[in-house]
């Protein structure tokens, strides 16, 4: 999985779930994105359309999929991108707030998957202000104040810090 080289860069793929719609094209259906979208992350078009069934399943927007992007609600993008993400077998998963917008069904889907992800030994990067969502992915966590590092421990440890700071 992920190495780091001699100057500390990460060898290994990594998949971004950072901003909605992200890597996408709003005028191109969704599954023209998904290719896109594989292509962004150095997959093949093969290897994409060999994944694409999956992802379209997982996301649960079936009915949309090939219809443009520009008409799909800011969950279904979420969806897409989650799906893609998770479904390209990246390394390392950067996950940055993204998940706040999907339906609660959906979350629970997404957690469960992120579970799985992390029980392979896999890296997960979850950027949230959501304190309940990081202790429930994290088992480490940093707490970031005006651009520098606060605090980094276990994850409750630091949940529970920020929240004294904050009360």
């Amino acid at each position: 999985r992920p190495r780091r080289d001699r100057v500390g860069r990460v060898r290994g793929r990594v998949a971004p779930l950072l901003e909605l719609g992200a890597g996408f094209h709003e005028d191109l259906t969704g599954v023209e994105n998904i290719a896109l979208h594989g292509s962004i992350l150095g997959l093949s078009n093969r290897r994409m359309a060999e994944l694409a069934p999956d992802i379209v399943a997982f996301s649960g927007i079936e009915e949309h999929i090939d219809t443009p992007l520009r008409t799909y609600s800011a969950g279904m993008v979420m969806r897409l991108g989650f799906s893609i993400a998770v479904h390209s077998d990246p390394d390392i998963l950067l996950i940055d707030e993204v998940l706040a917008v999907g339906d609660e069904s959906f979350q629970r889907k997404c957690y469960h998957r992120i579970a799985e992800f992390q029980q392979t030994g896999r890296t997960i990067v979850f950027v949230s202000h959501d304190l309940d969502a990081v202790e429930r992915v994290a088992g480490r966590a940093i707490w970031m104040k005006q651009g520098r590092v606060e605090m980094d421990g276990p994850a409750s440890d630091v949940v529970n810090a920020y929240r004294r700071d904050e009360s």
